[in-house]
């Protein structure tokens, strides 16, 4: 063993992290090794021990710290994704434990200060924001699956009163905890719509492609094709005066979990799962962004499945949207699934593998977009990648899952993040999103990556929405 002598080292250069790395700081009375970075209370020299390497920390009977995580920065992993994606596990597990954000903030040792900066990075949220959140989606399991009391299941997830649960449940869902019990058995529902809602545009998005026998729009209608757990199913969304009437089209009757799938879908579609109000609010006070106020309610639409993002991410690189709507085509009736109606759901990750990139390249697909997709497809189908899983995590493993596949790089990730939900991602390296800085920022050139980066960070957290934002007021300029 190499056990090193104490020494002295300069205290706020350790803090810094100058020396993490070169050594690790045993504590034999708490019996834990810390970085030298580590802002847990100073020990007693004499209880101190000085090693060069983990495997000699444990040899003195030594558990890495819970705090700074020695073991995972010697894994190259970072603390901040372990922190957050841990405290998110022991939320969803007993919601009712956490009564707020200072809960949340005791529970991981950090200030609250930590914590909101955790949470902006992590989960492009508020804390108080994404507990809410948690707690609706615990909610959802417990009304569908269970037969407690509504009011009871408001108590049993964490909420102080039957009204705020109410309230709160409606603003996340866009229906009540009643009627989205009532999802069992039924194929039509109601989505409540935010005033201000704009439906034109969500239906321009998922009617981008006329031809595409996986979603259309027409007048006041959309339609997607979508695989549930009892089959396929078409799901048909008509903006009425009262809201989105949703309505189920399936030869199968759909089950809880179908129609769960449904709603959620259905919430990502429309661009239900995130508020616009602070980002507006803020936009309103400089006269310079008077063009996010031209569409005051739009929304950023999702998509349904996260594999169907991807694909269409890998698909959309470096082409226009037209030539990438026909290549996504040929997946769809290459390998989709018949949904009713001369619709098809589109293909499970397994299936696009199968398709393999020779046959891919004979469809018009460059050979490195058709290794890139199948490459893709493979890591889903054969679990090394967990698309659908990537919304719950920390958006900061998201993007490292998505940069470490074979030909994908920040555009792309970004892009799949930007229609899977998250709320703080801009698709730097997008050649709109450049023009339309340029527009906003009266520049004589359009402006180089980084300071396509540097530019939208002023955006923060809400770079998806301005992303949206920025597209569209490119349809002003033409």
């Amino acid at each position: 063993m190499t056990t090193l002598k104490p020494f002295s080292w300069d205290r706020a250069a350790a803090r810094a992290g100058k020396f993490d790395g070169k050594f690790l700081i045993g504590v034999l009375t708490t019996g834990i090794y810390c970085l030298p970075s580590c802002t847990a209370r100073q020990p007693k020299p004499e209880n101190v021990r000085i090693v060069k390497t983990e495997a000699e920390a444990q040899a003195l009977g030594l558990r890495a710290c819970k705090r700074c995580r020695p073991d995972l920065f010697y894994r190259g992993e970072s603390e901040d994704i372990a922190l957050f994606e841990g405290l998110a596990g022991r939320v969803r597990a007993a919601p009712q434990e956490f009564a707020d954000a200072p809960a949340l903030a005791r529970a991981c040792g950090v200030s609250q200060t930590k914590l909101g900066d955790l949470f902006r990075e992590h989960a492009h949220l508020a804390p108080a924001s994404w507990l809410r959140r948690e707690r609706v989606r615990t909610a959802y399991a417990k009304l569908l699956g269970t037969d407690e009391k509504v009011v009871d299941i408001g108590y049993d997830v964490g909420f102080e009163s039957e009204s705020v649960f109410h309230r709160q449940f409606l603003g996340i869902a866009r229906m009540t905890p009643g009627a989205y019990r009532g999802l069992k058995g039924s194929s039509v529902f109601l989505l409540h719509l935010p005033a201000g809602y704009r439906a034109q545009e969500i239906l321009a998005y998922h009617g981008r492609d006329p031809e595409s026998p996986c979603e259309k729009s027409e007048g006041n209608r959309l339609w997607k094709a979508l695989v549930t757990h009892d089959g396929t199913a078409v799901l048909e969304v008509s903006f009425e005066s009262e809201g989105a009437w949703c309505r189920v089209h399936a030869e199968k009757k759909q089950g809880r979990e179908s129609m769960a799938l449904l709603h959620a879908a259905a919430l990502r579609m429309l661009g239900l799962n995130s508020e616009t109000a602070q980002f507006e609010s803020r936009m309103a006070k400089d006269p310079k962004m008077a063009l996010f106020m031209r569409r005051k309610g739009l929304r950023v639409p999702t998509i349904p499945t996260g594999f169907d993002g991807l694909c269409w991410a890998i698909i959309g690189q470096q082409i226009n949207v037209k030539f990438a709507a026909a290549l996504r085509r040929e997946i769809i009736h290459l390998a989709g699934q018949p949904a009713g109606g001369g619709m098809i759901a589109h293909p499970s990750p397994a299936r696009v593998a199968d398709i393999g990139a020779n046959a891919l390249a004979r469809r018009r697909y460059s050979r490195s977009k058709a290794d890139y997709l199948v490459g893709a497809a493979k890591d889903v189908a054969e679990g090394r990648l967990d698309i659908e899983g990537l919304p719950e995590g920390s958006a900061v493993a998201a993007e490292k899952k998505l940069t470490s596949l074979h030909g994908i790089g920040t555009w792309t990730a970004r892009y799949v993040m930007l229609r899977g939900g998250f709320a703080d991602s801009a698709p730097v390296g997008d050649s709109a999103l450049a023009t339309a800085l340029q527009r906003l920022h009266r520049r004589e050139e359009r402006p180089e990556r980084e300071e396509v980066e540097n530019m939208m960070k002023e955006f923060a957290p809400h770079r998806s929405l301005a992303t949206m934002h920025l597209w569209s007021s490119l349809k002003d300029a033409a």
